[in-house]
C-alpha cells in the first residue's frame, strides 16, 4: 500500500477518529484506524465497538491496499510534520511516513487489518432527511441534560421519537428535562423510540455546519447518520425510557419574564458562592425585579438584582443553578419566561415568545 496525501486534510479526519476511540492500548485493534484506498481516495474508519466512523479524502494512490495504524501515534506524527504532501507506504506490518519536502521519516508497526471489526451494516434501515440546522439545535437543546449516573443507563442517552410527522428529542437526568419538537416538511418513516449515546450526537454538532441535510436511519439496535463525506453509526442504548410527558406541568399559576443575558450573567456570578454539592440558588421574584441569591454556611453568599416583568405576589424559588444556567447557554432568544406554582411542583423555562422547545426543572427545598 502506497499513497501520497495532504497532511492537513488527513489530520482533520484523524482528529475525528481520536474522539471516537477510547483506548490507547497499542496492541488493541480498536486503538487503530483502518485506512483503505479506493480509486483515488482514502477511506478512514474508526470504532469503539459502540460508535463507528467512516469518511474519505482524495489522495494520490501509487499502490492500493489496506492497513491499520495506531490512531494516537499517527495523530502525533501528523501534528509534528510540516504542512504539505506526505507519503504513506506499507510493507507487510511496517509503515513508513515521509513528508515530501523534508528529510524526515517515521517507521511504525501495524496490526493485521483482517482483525479490524466490521463497523457498518444497515440492515432493515430506511433513511429520512432533516436539515442540519434543525438537528443541531435539537441536540444542543437536549444532550446536556442526560444523566451521568451509570446505574440509570436508560437516562444516559437522548430519546428520539416520532410524533405524527414531527421529531421529538428529550434529555433528562430525573431532576430536569429538556424537550424539543421539530415539524418535518417531508414524510418520516416509522421507527421505534430510540435512546442515543450523547457522544455521537455531540460529535455531529462539532463536525457539521448549519448547511445542508443529514440523513438518519434507525433499525432495532442501531442508528445511522450520513452527512457530507461522513458516515456515523452507533448502537442504541437498551432500556425503557420513562414517561417524560407525566412530569411536564400543564398549568403553572405564575410566570415572570427576564432578559436572557441578564439572567445568565447573574447566575454565573452568583454561582461562584454556592454549596458545591447542592448548587442551590434562590430566585426572589417581585413586580419589577428579580433577585438572584446564593448562600453558603462557611464561605458567604452573593446577590444580584435584575429587571423582570411579573404580576403577582412576591415569591421565592430555590433551584439548582446548573439546571437553570445550562439551558440558557444554548437559547438564542433575547427573553425567557419562567413559569412556576407554589410548593414543589415542576417549573418551566422557555423562550419568549414561545418556540418549539422548553426545559423543565424541579425546585429545591428552601430550608
Amino acid at each position: 500500500m502506497n499513497f501520497i496525501f495532504s497532511k492537513a486534510l488527513l489530520l482533520k479526519e484523524i482528529s475525528v477518529a481520536q474522539e471516537i476511540i477510547n483506548t490507547k492500548n497499542p496492541v488493541s485493534i480498536i486503538s487503530n484506524v483502518l485506512l483503505a484506498t479506493d480509486e483515488n481516495k482514502l477511506i478512514i474508519k474508526a470504532t469503539d465497538l459502540k460508535i463507528n466512523f467512516e469518511t474519505s479524502i482524495p489522495v494520490n494512490v501509487i499502490e492500493h491496499g489496506v492497513a491499520t495504524i495506531h490512531c494516537d501515534k499517527f495523530a502525533s506524527i501528523l501534528n509534528s510534520i510540516p504542512d504539505g504532501d506526505t507519503e504513506f507506504e506499507q510493507n507487510d506490518i511496517n509503515i513508513t511516513i515521509k513528508p515530501i519536502s523534508k528529510k524526515i521519516k517515521f517507521d511504525l508497526k501495524c496490526l493485521n487489518s483482517e482483525n479490524f471489526p466490521e463497523i457498518y451494516t444497515e440492515d432493515k434501515c430506511q433513511y429520512f432527511d432533516i436539515p442540519l440546522k434543525s438537528f443541531r439545535q435539537m441536540i444542543t437543546e437536549t444532550s446536556f441534560a442526560v444523566s451521568d449516573d451509570e446505574t440509570k443507563y436508560f437516562l444516559n442517552g437522548v430519546l428520539l421519537e416520532k410524533k405524527e410527522n414531527s421529531l421529538v428529542m428529550v434529555g433528562t437526568d430525573g431532576r430536569r428535562l429538556a424537550y424539543i419538537k421539530k415539524d418535518m416538511e417531508t414524510p418520516i418513516p416509522d421507527f421505534k423510540s430510540s435512546i442515543i449515546h450523547p457522544k455521537i450526537l455531540n460529535l455531529i454538532v462539532k463536525r457539521t455546519t448549519d448547511e445542508g441535510p443529514i440523513s438518519i436511519g434507525i433499525n432495532e439496535k442501531s442508528i445511522y447518520f450520513k452527512f457530507g463525506m461522513y458516515k456515523l453509526s452507533s448502537l442504541l442504548i437498551e432500556g425503557q425510557y420513562p414517561n417524560y410527558e407525566k412530569v411536564i406541568p400543564e398549568n403553572n399559576e405564575y410566570s415572570f419574564q427576564v432578559d436572557k443575558n441578564d439572567l445568565y450573567e447573574a447566575l454565573k456570578r452568583v454561582s461562584l458562592l454556592v454549596e458545591q454539592k447542592s448548587r442551590r440558588i434562590f430566585l426572589e421574584v417581585n413586580p419589577g425585579n428579580l433577585i438572584v441569591q446564593s448562600e453558603t454556611k462557611d464561605v458567604g453568599g452573593a446577590k444580584e438584582e435584575i429587571p423582570c416583568y411579573y404580576e403577582g405576589e412576591p415569591n421565592v424559588i430555590a433551584v439548582n443553578s446548573k439546571h437553570l444556567e445550562e439551558p440558557l447557554k444554548f437559547m438564542t432568544e433575547e427573553r425567557v419566561k419562567i413559569s412556576f406554582s407554589d410548593g414543589m411542583k415542576a417549573m418551566i423555562l422557555s423562550p419568549e415568545p414561545a418556540s418549539d422547545y422548553f426545559h423543565v426543572m424541579m425546585p429545591m427545598q428552601k430550608d
